[in-house]
């Protein structure tokens, strides 16, 4: 059996940031970099038919994934972190403020995008939240308390703390991004 410094049997996506990457804000903004590209690769690579597809029980399309990342990475960093007005922080739902609702089915609220609206253009406005939130974790110490008066009126995270939940939700839907792909694939390779 071969040694812990032996076994090479190390899976890693060539995308990921190296593992001497520095650490701190350099670090937290290459890995919400890494998964952010990751699902919009994801997205971009699907056939247009199937941007708008839902292929699981809750219903959601890649283009609505994509949509509730770019609003939920809003939302953390600068409405919440910075404090500051954004446009529409639940833009990605159907309506009102979801979180707080107790309603069920098919009635509830759920994520939704204009039909006008394209994928390419979610996109370019993911990214520019993206390169919003590098400066925003790059000028202050992870330690730093989010602002009241924006998405918070108490009780406010630091930003690491915003961080470690960001890359979470990041991750937690990548994963539900590569079942999708994966059924698509699987159905295309069939047809």
């Amino acid at each position: 059996m071969p040694s812990v410094n032996e076994d090479q049997r190390v899976n890693r996506n060539s995308r990921e940031p190296a593992k001497t990457d520095p650490d701190g804000s350099r670090r937290w903004v290459g890995y919400l970099h890494w998964l952010r590209e990751d699902i919009v690769q994801g997205v971009l690579d699907l056939p247009e038919a199937e941007r708008r597809r839902s292929r699981l029980p809750s219903g959601w399309s890649p283009i609505e994934l994509l949509s509730h990342v770019l609003h939920m990475e809003q939302r953390w960093f600068v409405w919440g972190f910075l404090g500051e007005s954004v446009g529409s922080p639940w833009g990605d739902w159907s309506e009102g403020d979801p979180p707080h609702t107790e309603r069920r089915g098919p009635d509830a609220p759920r994520w939704a995008v204009a039909a006008d609206v394209t994928v390419e253009h979610l996109v370019t406005e993911l990214r520019a939240v993206g390169a919003r939130t590098s400066e925003i974790i790059e000028s202050h110490r992870p330690d730093a308390v989010a602002a009241v008066g924006g998405r918070f009126s108490e009780d406010p995270p630091t930003l690491e703390w915003i961080c470690f939940h960001v890359l979470a939700e990041y991750a937690r839907h990548a994963g539900h991004l590569d079942i999708v792909v994966e059924h698509s694939k699987d159905e295309r390779e069939r047809t």
